[in-house]
């Protein structure tokens, strides 16, 4: 990476770690989205790293990676591609994939549409916490089977096990886990 894309990451970074908190044992990352210079550096950081892999499209999970990856899809100048949970309004013909249990356990159907992503698209993912990869895992089975390449997953918070990591195609975050401030002990798991 460049001197300036470095920057972008630290100043992401900083973003985050200075507008995260913990709530009543649950993290509260949506304090990042009510700052507009705080999700205007988190955004330049989660995509800083993917600025020369020509990347055609951002995709994003339903819920925060919505948000996120609306806003580094402008931020990079390509277009968003949606991917939606089961049950949850996609018109046209879709791809399926059923991830693995999530860090409560739960499995989710994922949808992409089909016809949004060709062999010609280099994808980033872009989500705000890495828990499990299983949705980033399943994200990219739904982006292989329209042809496309995953080129990268970006995220705000990383608390995936090594082995996982190094499973995903080009993957960054901002913060591991472990960085964020001091963890209520009431509460084990991350995300909440």
């Amino acid at each position: 990476m460049s001197g300036d894309q470095l920057g972008d990451v630290a100043r992401g970074r900083a973003a985050l770690l200075n507008t995260f908190a913990w709530h009543d044992g649950h993290a509260d990352v949506w304090r990042v989205f009510r700052d507009a210079h705080a999700l205007a550096d988190v955004v330049r950081g989660l995509v800083a790293p993917y600025t020369s892999l020509g990347v055609t499209a951002i995709t994003g999970i339903e819920g925060r990676g919505f948000l996120l990856g609306g806003a580094a899809a402008m931020q990079l100048g390509v277009g968003f591609v949606a991917i939606r949970k089961e049950g949850a309004l996609l018109p046209g013909a879709k791809v399926r994939h059923t991830t693995d249990p999530d860090y409560r356990g739960h499995r989710h159907e994922l949808l992409l549409q089909r016809d949004t992503l060709s062999a010609n698209d280099r994808v980033l993912l872009v989500d705000d916490w890495a828990e499990t990869g299983s949705q980033a895992r399943a994200a990219r089975h739904l982006v292989q089977a329209c042809g496309a390449e995953l080129v990268g997953v970006s995220v705000m918070i990383d608390q995936l096990t090594a082995e996982v990591r190094r499973a995903l195609p080009g993957f960054t975050a901002l913060a591991p886990f472990a960085d964020l401030p001091v963890l209520d002990a009431s509460h084990p798991s991350g995300c909440g």
